[in-house]
Formats: C-alpha cells, structure tokens, sequence
C-alpha cells in the first residue's frame, strides 16, 4: 500500500479554507479515494484543546512567543495520532491550516524569527511536509468582513489590528512565491464554484495518479 497524499489549506481569515477543503474531500470521495479532512490548531483530542486557548479570548492573551509554542505542541500531538497514521494507511489527508500559518501569523505577524520557526518545525514534524499547499488570497478588508459574519467565541485573531492582518497576507504571498514547486496560489474573491474549479484543476495537474481515475 502506497502512502497517502497530504494537502493543506492557507490564508488569512475569511477566505473560505473550510468550505473548500470540504468541497475538495468530497470530489475526491467521488474517484473513490479514502479522504481524511482535519484542521489546524486542532486535529486530535489533545491539540482541540489547546485550539481554545489560541483561538478564544483578547487579542493579547498571548505574545507571539508564548502561542507559537501552543501551536507547536498542538501541531505535534495532530502529526503523531492523525496525519501520520493516516498518510501510512494510504488516506488522502486535507488539512485547514498546518505549518505556514505559523510562519505567518507567529512570524511575518507577530515578528518572530522565520529559522527559529523552521527549527521548531523539524523538531515536531521529523521531516514530514506537505505534498502540495493551497493559499487562497484575497484583500484583507475583504476576508474581515467575511469572517466577522461568522459569529462565536473563535474570533481572537479577528481582533487583532489591520496592520497585523496585511502582514499576514504578505506572508502567505512571500512564502508561496518562494516554495512555487508546493504552493499554489489561489484568489478567493471569487465565487465559490470558481475557486473550487480552479483547485480541482491544481489537483489534477499535481497528482497525476488522478488522470486513472477520473
């Protein structure tokens, strides 16, 4: 049995990461391939508890030190009891966030060293990255507006200042343009059923186990 493949989802808030990594499992489930959908912070019983801590609460609950080591540990207990198990039994696993939202949030954010999130990142991970990452851009002010019609308590990093948020956005763009062999580059202000044609078509042309099944 051949391992599975691990795709995740980036971008700041509102871009819809949760709908379309739905939708992806789903056209997949559809050519028959076992699917895994998890998310992160999150994922195993151990990280969704310490999700609450990151993502309920005031703005400055935490300096960017103190909730990168939460991620990390997170992220650390969702690879040793989900992804990994997952990916050796030959499921597909889609992920809501994983790695590079550290790398923007706690670094082009909060302004902690990117080789110092790297070094943590083996540590956790052993090695293990994704075969392919999805960022789904769009305007700051836009994805806001989308995510404050969301509602509920998971709304800590919404609070946080614009400056921040525009921060984030260049993130994501640096770190995809400089890795273009994993990441894609998505816009998500578009309608729904564009940005999932546009990420069925990505899929389709990285994985070309697909063209057999399809």
């Amino acid at each position: 049995m051949s391992n599975g493949r691990f795709i995740t989802f980036e971008g700041g808030e509102g871009a819809g990461k949760s709908t379309q990594v739905r939708r992806l499992a789903e056209a997949l489930r559809a050519r028959g391939i076992d699917v895994l959908t998890t998310r992160e912070p999150g994922g195993s019983e151990g990280a969704e508890q310490i999700r609450r801590l990151l993502v309920e609460g005031s703005a400055d609950r935490w300096d960017g030190l103190t909730e990168t080591l939460l991620h990390y540990a997170a992220r650390r207990d969702h690879l040793r009891r989900v992804i990994r198990p997952a990916l050796a039994a030959g499921t597909w696993v889609i992920s809501d966030r994983f790695n590079d939202s550290t790398r923007a949030y706690q670094g082009y954010g909060h302004g902690l060293p990117q080789g110092d999130l790297a070094a943590l990142y083996q540590l956790v991970s052993e090695g293990l990255s994704p075969d392919l990452t999805i960022v789904l851009d769009l305007p700051v002010e836009v994805g806001l507006q989308r995510a404050g019609l969301r509602g509920g308590d998971e709304n800590r990093y919404e609070g946080m200042a614009s400056a921040f948020h525009q921060r984030l956005r260049t993130g994501f763009l640096t770190i995809a343009a400089a890795e273009p062999e994993r990441c894609r580059v998505i816009s998500a202000d578009q309608p729904l059923d564009a940005v999932h044609g546009e990420i069925v078509a990505v899929i389709e042309q990285s994985f070309k186990e697909l063209a057999a099944i399809s």
